[in-house]
């Protein structure tokens, strides 16, 4: 994940699914910028992460979480001493929000009505992406410096498991139905891990991709889509691992999302594309 200091938050929300908003009319042009907000405040800025039943929108911020209302797009409230922030994964069904804390080797465990602090759990070493399965009920925090990923339980807060992985992750991405795909960036790779037995099960060369960080799923027709450093897109078939496409993009990928309604896949690049 490659961090950046911003000290303005540009606020694109594109009516896409998790950032819907009602008052607004999506006309023939489709995706559109539809407000602007400098938010200021301290700290470095990495992943955000949209909890679009609660209208919130957790910012990463170096050393906390900044909360933002998805409407109003003001700040609501913060997270604080999560040194290190990369990433915020959400399990609304246990009411519980998880900050995986880079510096500290943790993850925050975080009240989502109230956001105050329940604990922490102790990671594997530099903690970064962070995604939640409700397949298995576990939080995955996939530890960039340790090469591993770290098995929460979502409920009892406590450490289920480790997974060595054999390569430095990046982002990942589950299924719903106990798999996860994780990409790994020195080895231009994807292991599919069975998110229950909390094992890899399979690994995929990602070639002609170099140095893969985003991921995003299409989970209907089974399709990852990932960003590569040498400014392409790989698609990959998620039951396979066949290659299927590898369209061009922007230089300096770090995120990637889909659109399961228009069918469009994106990705967020360094260059500002």
């Amino acid at each position: 994940m490659k961090s950046r200091t911003r000290w303005f938050f540009l606020v694109a929300l594109f009516v896409v699914q998790g950032l819907a908003i009602s008052r607004v009319a999506l006309p023939a042009g489709g995706y559109h910028l539809i407000a602007k907000k400098v938010l200021g405040g301290e700290g470095s800025w990495d992943y955000l992460t949209c909890d679009s039943a609660a209208r919130r929108l957790y910012i990463s911020r170096g050393t906390h979480v900044m909360v933002v209302d998805a409407d109003s797009l003001e700040v609501v409230g913060d997270i604080p001493n999560t040194e290190g922030v990369h990433g915020i994964a959400l399990a609304p069904e246990f009411g519980r929000g998880f900050v995986s804390d880079g510096r500290s080797n943790t993850v925050t465990i975080f009240d989502l009505k109230t956001l105050q602090t329940l604990g922490t759990v102790p990671t594997g070493n530099g903690p970064d992406a962070i995604i939640y399965d409700p397949a298995s009920k576990r939080v995955f925090t996939f530890n960039g410096h340790g090469g591993d990923s770290t098995a929460i339980d979502a409920a009892a807060g406590t450490v289920a498991g480790t997974i060595a992985l054999g390569g430095k992750p990046e982002f990942a991405v589950a299924d719903g139905k106990g798999r996860i795909y994780n990409n790994l960036e020195d080895k231009s790779t994807v292991v599919e891990i069975d998110s229950h037995k909390l094992v890899v099960t399979n690994r995929w060369p990602l070639a002609p991709c170099e140095g893969p960080s985003g991921m995003a799923m299409d989970a209907e027709r089974w399709r990852l889509f990932i960003g590569c450093d040498n400014k392409i897109m790989a698609v990959m078939d998620a039951d396979s691992g066949k290659a299927l496409a590898t369209p061009a993009i922007g230089n300096g990928v770090d995120a990637n999302g889909f659109d399961p309604a228009a069918g469009l896949a994106f990705s967020s690049n360094g260059d500002g594309s």
